[in-house]
């Protein structure tokens, strides 16, 4: 053997990007709908915002100086998780539940399993799924001055039918965060262009799901009642901003690309069979707890093991 093989302990994957740099970047990904939300649907939505990223990194800085462990609130990632969460918070929403969701989201999933890179699922909707079974009459209750009927999917659910082009602008009941599909794929494309995120993950996730509805949503090859199971709910904001975190997702391509697929169907058998109308925050949490098991089953055997006999 000519070469000489040098032996490390990990991490073995090295990048240029730091971790707030990235952080960063998405937290300008996500202006777009931000702003749109704020717009969309008052003063107030801009409030709950700002109160839930307070929440989420007062909770950081509190719990590192409890623990007296140096303070991690300068990765931005606190950030990103209290504006994913807020995002996905209906416009008025009571400010008590947005601090306990930013509190939940960062002490109970994220520091108390040994912090960034460690938590076993995305704290953002961790955090979300614990405020939906603890609090479901706040978390669906969607009515605001400017929207008073049910949101796109419920009415799709029952029958009735909705606009996808105002889904696709976004004007719209539903979450802060979810309504404009145009403004967050603007998000999206900007963290494709800055080499952020990849689309693979969202590229199968979406695909998977679109042949999903197609097959079992009882409407043949209605494109109309594809385009707005797409446009609507939080299909879009998952795929690009939650389904890819870094910590949660597989390592592997393979395993990347199963992990696609596998959160396409979870979201089409939540919407199609479940009696909710949504879906993206269970498949998604799930998909996060199958991920040891799918990078098991996917990942190259070691230099040296495994190889064929000759």
């Amino acid at each position: 053997m000519k070469e000489k093989l040098q032996v490390s302990t990990n991490p073995h994957i090295r990048d240029k990007w730091k971790t707030n740099n990235i952080m960063s970047l998405v937290v300008i990904a996500l202006m777009p709908t931000t702003i749109f939300g704020i717009w969309n649907f008052g003063w107030y939505a801009a409030l709950l915002i700002a109160v839930t990223i307070a929440s989420a990194v007062i909770s950081e800085w509190l719990f590192c100086k409890i623990i007296k462990k140096k303070s991690t609130i300068k990765d931005m990632s606190a950030v990103v998780t209290g504006l994913l969460l807020a995002l996905n918070f209906p416009p008025h929403l009571p400010l008590w539940i947005g601090i306990l969701g930013g509190a939940f989201a960062i002490i109970v999933v994220k520091m108390l399993f040994g912090g960034l890179g460690q938590n076993f699922m995305n704290p953002a909707l961790g955090a979300r799924c614990f405020l939906l079974i603890s609090f479901a009459k706040y978390m669906t209750d969607f009515t605001c001055d400017a929207y008073t009927g049910a949101t796109p999917l419920t009415a799709l659910k029952t029958g009735e039918t909705v606009n996808v082009l105002d889904m696709l602008i976004g004007t719209t009941g539903g979450t802060i965060g979810e309504t404009s599909m145009i403004a967050i794929l603007l998000g999206a494309c900007f963290l494709i262009i800055m080499g952020v995120i990849d689309l693979r993950i969202p590229g199968m996730y979406i695909l998977t799901f679109a042949v999903f509805v197609l097959i079992f949503g009882g409407r043949g090859f209605d494109l109309s009642y594809l385009s707005a199971h797409l446009a609507g709910g939080g299909l879009m904001l998952g795929a690009f901003f939650m389904a890819t975190d870094y910590v949660t997702r597989p390592i592997t391509k393979k395993g990347q690309y199963l992990y696609g697929i596998l959160l396409g169907i979870l979201t089409g058998v939540f919407r199609i069979f479940g009696p909710g109308a949504e879906g993206v925050s269970y498949a998604i949490i799930i998909g996060n707890l199958l991920v040891p098991l799918i990078e098991k089953v996917t990942l190259p055997k070691p230099f040296g093991k495994g190889g064929e006999k000759a």
